[in-house]
């Protein structure tokens, strides 16, 4: 009997990567891959099979997952799927107690031993290429995940947990997987890792990072390179010199640096200080002018009083970050923070640092924005809506940051780039013209 089966992506990219990833082998061993919302729609004559992938990083992804998981085993119950089948994060984390509390799922796979869903439900090998995937993003970007794992274990953090530890992959397959993304139509790569900064120590002995991306740039038809998610503590000042001197490396760096009270970077065990933090920062504008950094902070962590919190307040208002995200401290079992320390600050307190940082973040950001009204930028459309067209600049991520509405004064086609001239600005968007 044919079958009909769906992927549900939940979490970060770096999962979307293993869902896409997932999808080519399933197609390759003979299956229909369907979109999860079309999935019941399909004739009664082929069986219907579910995969979802979870997210098990903080609490409200923990619950998202279950929910998910809930919904559609209500729907295998009653027989109007034959297959339901989970992997990821969450299943990897919680391995022993969830078969017993969830029945109605079929299988479980953790983190890493996923391809194997293919082989279990078709008895054949998927042929395709290990990196080979289906993309799920508008085909001009897509992610570029070259690591798995974490080694730096922050007090908060339970990834190392679920992942395991660093593994980078060699430098020639990225490369090779770029060329085949390029043939396909890509030209925008978001690189992603849990660490970029920590990239090739497993396999050189050094962090590579920098090697690694401009090889990456070297590509022909790479337009754009993105960098997500790198670490503070030694960091690879040669990157910077890679990015200020390669015209497709945006000018954008995704660096979580969580706090700047010394207190409470201890607390995290983030092997960094804040003025270590300060002079980094400073390092990073200076090599590379124009650049835009985006960082994600934390409130809320054991150990911050008043006092950490203003101190947190004056590192924003002093750096004006371009993009910046914050949440509040949520305590993840098994981690060090929950085994050494009390989560003594109320939620209500919490929860009030975290509107403020983000009410001083929004008067930052149209600051900023304001600066770029009257400028020319260099934008890639993504889509087109009833009343304008919408893309990004080089400083925007996909999901994650601003985007741009271009009237439509001309024909614009996605994933082409177009010259915007900026009229109007708001907070988290800009509107322009071409030109």
């Amino acid at each position: 009997m044919s079958a009909d089966i769906s992927i549900v992506s939940l979490g970060c990219s770096k999962n979307l990567v293993d869902s896409e990833r997932l999808m080519k082998m399933l197609d390759s061993v003979g299956m229909n891959v369907v979109e999860p919302d079309v999935l019941l729609d399909g004739p009664e004559s082929r069986e219907r099979h579910v995969v979802i992938n979870t997210c098990g990083f903080i609490g409200d992804a923990k619950e998202e997952s279950i929910n998910e998981i809930l919904s559609w085993g209500e729907l295998r119950r009653e027989g109007r799927i034959d297959g339901l089948y989970v992997m990821g994060c969450l299943s990897q984390r919680y391995a022993s107690e969830l078969p017993a509390e969830l029945p109605e799922v079929d299988r479980w796979y953790g983190k890493t031993d996923w391809p194997a869903l293919a082989v279990d439900l078709s008895r054949r090998h998927p042929g395709s290429v290990p990196y080979d995937r289906i993309l799920t993003t508008p085909r001009h970007h897509a992610y570029l995940k070259i690591a798995e794992g974490c080694d730096r274990f922050c007090a908060f953090c339970a990834i190392p947990l679920i992942t395991g530890r660093y593994k980078s992959r060699p430098v020639e397959e990225i490369v090779d997987e770029v060329k085949m993304l390029v043939a396909r139509g890509v030209r925008e790569f978001n690189v992603i890792a849990q660490d970029l900064t920590s990239y090739g120590r497993d396999l050189y002995g050094k962090a590579d990072i920098a090697r690694l991306v401009g090889a990456i740039a070297d590509v022909e038809g790479v337009e754009w390179i993105r960098l997500h998610y790198a670490y503070p503590n030694e960091f690879p000042m040669e990157l910077l010199d890679v990015m200020a001197s390669r015209p497709n490396v945006c000018r954008y760096l995704d660096i979580a640096l969580q706090h700047i009270s010394d207190k409470v970077l201890a607390n995290m065990r983030r092997h960094i200080t804040g003025a270590e933090t300060r002079a980094l920062l400073a390092e990073i504008r200076r090599r590379v002018p124009g650049i835009h950094i985006r960082t994600t902070l934390m409130v809320g962590f054991p150990g911050e009083g008043e006092e950490e919190f203003a101190e947190l307040m004056d590192f924003v208002r002093e750096q004006r970050f371009e993009r910046m995200g914050a949440f509040a401290y949520c305590e993840e079992d098994d981690t060090y923070a929950a085994r050494h320390y009390e989560d003594s600050i109320p939620e209500d307190v919490k929860q009030d640092r975290l509107s403020r940082l983000m009410a001083l973040q929004e008067e930052i950001s149209q600051e900023i924005q304001d600066a770029k009204v009257g400028t020319v930028q260099r934008v890639i459309i993504d889509r087109e809506e009833a009343d304008c067209y919408v893309g990004r600049t080089q400083y925007d991520s996909p999901e994650v940051d601003p985007e741009v509405l271009i009237e439509k004064t001309s024909p614009l086609q996605k994933g082409t780039f177009t010259n915007v001239r900026i009229k109007t600005a708001y907070p988290f968007e800009l509107a322009g013209e071409p030109c």
